[in-house]
């Protein structure tokens, strides 16, 4: 990225969007204003690229430190604004906390039910899916890093992220029918 070539920020992008999105989305609390923070630090990086020192630490902690205080400092910007209600968001209101959208079509649910969906659904899954989903989402490493770090075949880890993917998604799937919006409406009609 250094020499300018566009591909490498590309890279980045893909590696680490989701890690700076999770990071901007638990300061900031809004879904838009995270996006929008995210395709700011990406911009920025892509700018300042010369500045990146491989001996004081990895793209990933040097990308990470500008999530947390680009989002710090943008939050405090919208406390001066009053873009929350009050200066501290309570805890209360963190919990009730919602996306404006949902890709996965979970619109409708509420926090609390898409959690215990999503905990029912990770329960299903063998220990190394569940650990490889958690490397790959929680810190958005690659199928290889994931493999390096639990020291498996990466042909083996893959198999775990696709067959723990389509468990989980069948689980999900299943309990939305059962325990989502359309389950509770039938039930009240009848």
């Amino acid at each position: 990225m250094k020499s300018g070539r566009g591909e490498a920020l590309s890279a980045l992008f893909d590696r680490y969007f989701r890690l700076v999105l999770c990071v901007a989305l638990r300061i900031l609390r809004d879904a838009g204003e995270a996006e929008d923070l995210m395709q700011d630090v990406f911009l920025e990086i892509y700018k300042r690229a010369c500045l990146f020192d491989a001996s004081k630490g990895s793209a990933k902690t040097w990308i990470l430190q500008y999530a947390y205080h680009r989002s710090m400092n943008r939050r405090q910007y919208l406390i001066a604004r009053r873009f929350y209600k009050s200066e501290e968001i309570s805890a209360l209101e963190l919990g009730r906390w919602e996306p404006s959208y949902s890709p996965n079509g979970w619109d409708g649910l509420t926090c609390e039910e898409r959690k215990r969906m999503l905990k029912k659904g990770m329960e299903s899954l063998g220990d190394k899916q569940k650990r490889v989903l958690e490397l790959a989402y929680s810190e958005g490493l690659l199928i290889k890093e994931i493999a390096e770090r639990m020291g498996e075949p990466v042909q083996q880890v893959r198999s775990y992220y696709y067959r723990g993917l389509k468990k989980l998604r069948e689980v999900l799937h299943e309990t939305s029918k059962q325990d989502g919006p359309g389950a509770k409406a039938a039930g009240a009609a009848d």
